[in-house]
């Protein structure tokens, strides 16, 4: 794989999601968030089977039972991650919220307003949760995300990142709003970090 063109095509097409997501209604967004939950609830089985890889390989690589801990999904977990998009729906949309309002001594009412960033990337060790945590954020401020999990979480990660885009499908927002980087390649990282 050439890791220097992927990570451009992923940055191109998050750019281009981005700008559709800085301009989507709250109920569009709400409404992705509330699909992205219940397609991984619906979904329990198939990450549960996917985070089972990440399990078996993190053993046979000798992770700590720490480590185990955090990187396993199971029923609960995945309910946790459901409930919590379901949260982040239910807040206040941050995008075009206005305040510290003044007038200047010309006349003119000056103040502050939210806009979305753009594309936001986040790199982030083994807890395959944050996954959607991350995404779900992202979504409800208006920006596209690029997200790069710790290499042992890879299966989990993906499975995931399925259920995000069929809710980002389901609410007619772009797919490419969420990605999560699909090689464990290390120099994908030094890739995203120097990205523009």
């Amino acid at each position: 794989m050439d890791i220097k063109r992927y990570m451009r095509e992923v940055g191109q097409r998050a750019r281009v999601a981005a700008r559709a997501i800085s301009r989507a209604e709250t109920a569009a967004k709400d409404s992705a968030l509330v699909a992205m939950a219940a397609e991984i609830e619906r979904q329990t089985d198939a990450l549960i089977a996917a985070n089972r890889k990440d399990l078996e390989a993190g053993k046979a690589q000798g992770l700590d039972s720490a480590m185990l801990d955090r990187l396993e999904l199971n029923s609960q977990r995945i309910k946790s991650m459901a409930e919590g998009l379901r949260q982040i729906a239910l807040l206040p949309d941050p995008v075009g919220e206005i305040n510290d309002l003044n007038y200047r001594p010309s006349g003119i009412q000056v103040g502050r307003m939210r806009v979305p960033l753009g594309v936001i990337g986040i790199i982030y060790e083994s807890r395959p949760n944050v996954t959607a945590d991350a995404a779900g954020l992202c979504l409800k401020s208006g920006n596209a995300s690029i997200l790069r999990g710790g290499s042992e979480a890879i299966h989990s990660n993906q499975a995931i990142a399925v259920c995000i885009q069929t809710g980002l499908k389901q609410a007619g927002l772009p797919e490419d709003a969420v990605q999560v980087v699909e090689t464990t390649d290390r120099a994908a990282v030094g890739e995203l970090i120097r990205m523009k």
